[in-house]
């Protein structure tokens, strides 16, 4: 547990560092923290920062960096912050300017949090623990083929195509289709499963065929996300003459960035900031990822977030990526006919 006057210091090296990105030395503090100490006292309490992790320097001569630890105390302190009133109205703004698609939604909010946060910004689709059936349509094409055209809640569309025997007329399919509609509506591919309904041989067989679409829908991660901002990120001065930004654009090219910086528990109340090598894969290590989900606990959610060098702007990152998630979860609440309440916290 660190001193108030120790903390005050820690805040002003990390706070001074993330703006200027150049190694914090004891003057600077000294004009910046006015504590009225000594600057023999500021370098006593620097040099146990360093003792205790929480700072280092470069070399010798240098003045002091943040470590992870040091990030970490500085994320902890910040307590609730809240967007710029002009920053969340602009928000607001371009957001009653889109149509009303999930996918212009998305390209916006990952364009609006990369810029915001100066970092690589991404957004995902949201998605239902569970897949729900909503509609089937059946279409004749030739002979015995058929076309299955079927909408999950979330208007996901999934196609497939299926043989009958013998040959069944349009109408027929239609007929069938309003007789699964009417008993499947609302349900998961499990409950469908153990639903006990009268089927002929052909229902049966279309029915175990729309059970294995939405297992297999169920079995998918979430789908590639909206990016936006790799070219902040790749600008930031720690990048600048290292290889990093190889690592990161691979993961980016091989479509495993989320995946690999998702934790294994998203907590879908508040932002969570993973700092450095608590990310799980090396190629991030040296990085920061400030990630929420948005949407309808239980129901369907997405994922916003940013990924950054550990030297990032964690209050209006933070900020930023909360009110967007809330103006997310407010969205799909309205297109799915919930209620947001539960996953919107007020920084």
């Amino acid at each position: 547990m660190l001193s108030p006057r120790t903390g005050t210091i820690l805040k002003s090296i990390v706070g001074q560092y993330i703006t200027k990105a150049v190694p914090v030395p004891s003057q600077s503090i000294l004009n910046d923290s006015q504590l009225g100490v000594s600057s023999a006292t500021i370098r006593n309490e620097m040099a146990r920062l360093e003792r205790d992790g929480y700072i280092f320097r470069p070399h010798p001569s240098a003045g002091s960096v943040p470590s992870d630890r040091g990030y970490h105390y500085y994320v902890e302190s910040l307590g609730g912050v809240a967007l710029p009133l002009a920053e969340q109205r602009l928000i607001d703004h371009l957001f009653h300017q889109v149509e009303r698609e999930q996918e212009e939604w998305l390209r916006l909010a990952a364009a609006l949090i990369a810029r915001l946060a100066q970092n690589m910004a991404l957004v995902t689709m949201p998605k239902c623990p569970d897949c729900c059936f909503k509609h089937l349509e059946l279409v004749a094409l030739k002979e015995s083929l058929v076309l299955i055209v079927l909408v999950l809640h979330g208007a996901r569309v999934k196609q497939q195509l299926i043989t009958f025997e013998p040959v069944i007329s349009q109408s027929e399919l239609m007929a069938m289709a309003s007789k699964l509609n009417e008993a499947y509506s609302g349900l998961t591919g499990s409950q469908i499963e153990a639903k006990e309904l009268a089927l002929s041989p052909v229902e049966q067989q279309l029915t175990d065929c729309l059970v294995k679409i939405m297992q297999a829908e169920d079995e998918q991660d979430y789908e590639e996300p909206y990016l936006d901002g790799l070219h902040f990120t790749l600008n930031q001065p720690e990048f600048a003459h290292t290889n990093r930004p190889l690592d990161l654009m691979e993961l980016v090219e091989q479509r495993s960035l989320l995946r690999l910086i998702l934790p294994e528990e998203l907590d879908v109340h508040q932002v969570q900031v993973i700092i450095g090598k608590e990310n799980r894969t090396e190629a991030v290590q040296n990085c920061s990822v400030v990630i929420r989900r948005y949407g309808l606990p239980q129901e369907v959610t997405g994922i916003i977030g940013v990924i950054g060098p550990t030297r990032m702007p964690y209050a209006h990152t933070i900020s930023a990526v909360s009110y967007l998630a809330s103006v997310l979860s407010r969205l799909v609440a309205e297109l799915y006919g919930g209620e947001a309440a539960d996953i919107v916290d007020e920084d």
